[in-house]
């Protein structure tokens, strides 16, 4: 099943890796980003939608028909955020987009990218996991054909990013030490990327995928 592809969060390291991923895939032969800023990325199967105000979209709605795999990578860290406001800019925010989406695309498949140590059991002392959890168990509740949730921990870049976290830059030296130590913790954004696509194509046992899933799933 060749897919036509949503991504959001394309100027984020991790939306851009996923759209790297889709653009240099032959079973994949549209991708519409959606993002405020442009992405820097020109393509011939990509289109690019900027849209500042993703809690209204309604503006850009009628461009949102035709597709079958959303996904969504857009997010924001909780590092100084209240819980009011960390809600409302990730379960608020992805929840609208996710029922813009679910009537005009009835056949799509919904990703979303969480992260690793999100609890769908909602019992966690830590903010962001808990409405992480909260985001991941309503999208699976929601209605769509297939959802899948993805859990990633640290991640390397692939070559040639624009948008790489800061950090990431001065620390992705350590990524062969944390594969080998920790291996249920550390992944590629093109193993990211690969896996979405195939979960997408051909589904998977598992509605939430931790990064041994990842791993599995993104081997080209």
């Amino acid at each position: 099943m060749k897919l036509r592809v949503i991504v959001t969060g394309a100027t984020g390291m991790v939306g851009e890796g996923v759209l790297l991923e889709c653009l240099g895939h032959s079973e994949v032969e549209e991708v519409l980003s959606i993002s405020r800023k442009p992405s820097g990325i020109s393509h011939p199967k990509l289109r690019e939608i900027l849209h500042s105000d993703f809690q209204n979209l309604a503006p850009i709605a009628d461009h949102l028909t035709g597709y079958n795999a959303c996904f969504f990578c857009l997010g924001v860290s909780s590092v100084g955020m209240k819980e009011p406001e960390y809600r409302r800019l990730t379960y608020d925010l992805t929840l609208h987009f996710a029922q813009t989406l679910l009537p005009r695309n009835p056949a799509l498949t919904f990703c979303y990218v969480s992260g690793a140590g999100t609890d769908g059991t909602l019992k966690s002392r830590q903010m962001w996991a808990r409405v992480k959890g909260e985001t991941e168990n309503t999208l699976l509740k929601l209605g769509f054909q297939d959802a899948y949730m993805f859990r990633p921990g640290f991640l390397r870049a692939t070559p040639g990013q624009q948008h790489v976290l800061s950090y990431y830059k001065y620390f992705g030296w350590l990524f062969p030490v944390l594969r080998t130590v920790t291996p249920n913790y550390a992944s590629t954004l093109t193993e990211l990327g690969q896996a979405m696509i195939r979960v997408a194509q051909r589904g998977y046992l598992r509605k939430v995928l931790e990064v041994p899933d990842i791993v599995l799933l993104g081997k080209r």
